[in-house]
């Protein structure tokens, strides 16, 4: 993930972080929260704590009182934590050529302004939400060891799910983490499982046409076979296609973005991981976009049920509906995947940056896939993209 995803620190904040239970220490700009390093600094913890909440680059340069290797530096880095300007730093940014090398932070509004007035606008800004700039910034690769080192989430590189189990992390930190997007070696999947069970995480996108089609004809067929016309069936048939356009917005919004309401425990965070955080966080995976028949068949069965209970009056009426709307689930998968892989007609396109932009900008709106119209009617649509707010 890229540096400006950190945040920026105040310097009082920084220092009131001087004792053994909570120590941070700057070099120039970088923040870096050296806890977990005091009991096994060669020289002692006792000697760190006397420079907590302070800038130890003068020090650490003094080769007479403490001479310090190459590791000690690659030690710093696997703690950075944000950023702080000190008005040494600012005056040397100032002073310099390019001031994005000495303060490496994203400018503000005005800021980034003045940079272009003079010629200097290298400095991306992000969303605040995902540390993502664009849809672009979504297929970039990430670097599992980096990234681990930085964040301290998971790492990409070892089964998954276990490190979710025993991450130990609060709700709040799981859920700022698993929004911000990484990229796995060109799409490829990230081991989940680690065991014979990684195979059933994977599904190619022909499974689902491949699997249900058949049953949604059969279905169709057994329909006919109970109702007066055809012509009735194919209405009963687009009422169940046009519910699944609010059961998807449901789903969407109100089961896989649980988010506020997701218990703050490790049983919680798992099974939101494995329902749909995943997909957040590794949104570009080409085998874990479509949804395995196994779980879909686990949800569609309640919705079975309550076709039967709505429509009471006639079995073949329900059956019909179910079909339709198990065939809108068939579009909404497939349109999911294409979104996300497929260069697409022009109307698919629009939608294609509404969606990315779910996952680049804000998860917490445009929740509809297939279609806009239920984010408008519950004012959850997306806005065009503007100019984002640094991180």
């Amino acid at each position: 993930m890229p540096a400006r995803t950190l945040p920026n620190i105040a310097q009082s904040e920084i220092e009131a972080h001087n004792t053994e239970k909570s120590c941070y220490v700057t070099v120039g700009p970088r923040v870096y929260d050296i806890t977990p390093f005091l009991d096994d600094h060669p020289g002692g913890g006792d000697l760190i704590l006397e420079y907590g909440g302070k800038d130890v680059g003068e020090i650490m340069a003094d080769e007479i009182s403490h001479s310090h290797s190459e590791a000690a530096n690659d030690i710093l880095d696997e703690h950075l934590i944000g950023f702080v300007a000190t008005k040494e730093v600012l005056d040397d940014a100032t002073s310099a050529d390019r001031t994005d090398e000495v303060l490496p932070l994203p400018p503000t509004a005005e800021g980034l302004k003045a940079l272009r007035a003079n010629g200097d606008a290298t400095s991306k800004q992000v969303f605040a939400n995902t540390g993502m700039s664009s849809a672009e910034d979504l297929s970039k690769e990430t670097d599992p060891s980096s990234d681990f080192r930085t964040h301290k989430f998971l790492d990409l590189n070892k089964p998954l799910l276990m490190q979710v189990w025993n991450g130990g992390f609060s709700k709040d930190f799981y859920l700022e983490q698993v929004h911000r997007p990484r990229h796995y070696k060109g799409g490829e999947s990230a081991p989940l499982f680690g065991n014979f069970l990684e195979p059933l995480s994977k599904t190619p996108w022909w499974v689902i046409p491949t699997v249900w089609l058949p049953c949604i004809a059969y279905g169709t067929f057994l329909a006919g076979q109970g109702l007066p016309s055809w012509s009735i069936v194919a209405a009963y048939w687009l009422l169940g296609l046009s519910l699944w356009t609010l059961v998807e917005y449901g789903l969407h919004r109100g089961l896989f973005h649980i988010d506020g309401y997701l218990p703050d425990n490790r049983v919680g965070i798992t099974l939101h991981f494995l329902l749909h955080g995943i997909h957040h966080y590794l949104p570009m995976d080409k085998l874990r976009l479509v949804m395995p028949p196994t779980l879909f068949l686990v949800l569609a069965i309640p919705f079975w049920k309550l076709a039967h209970v709505v429509f009471f009056y006639n079995w073949f009426a329900a059956t019909a509906v179910f079909c339709g709307g198990i065939f809108g689930y068939v579009c909404y998968d497939l349109t999911h995947y294409f979104l996300h892989h497929r260069q697409l007609p022009s109307y698919y396109r629009e939608l294609k940056k509404y969606h990315l932009q779910h996952h680049f900008a804000d998860y917490e709106n445009g929740f509809g896939v297939t279609s806009r119209f239920w984010d408008r009617v519950f004012g959850t649509e997306l806005a065009p993209p503007k100019a984002a707010k640094a991180a």
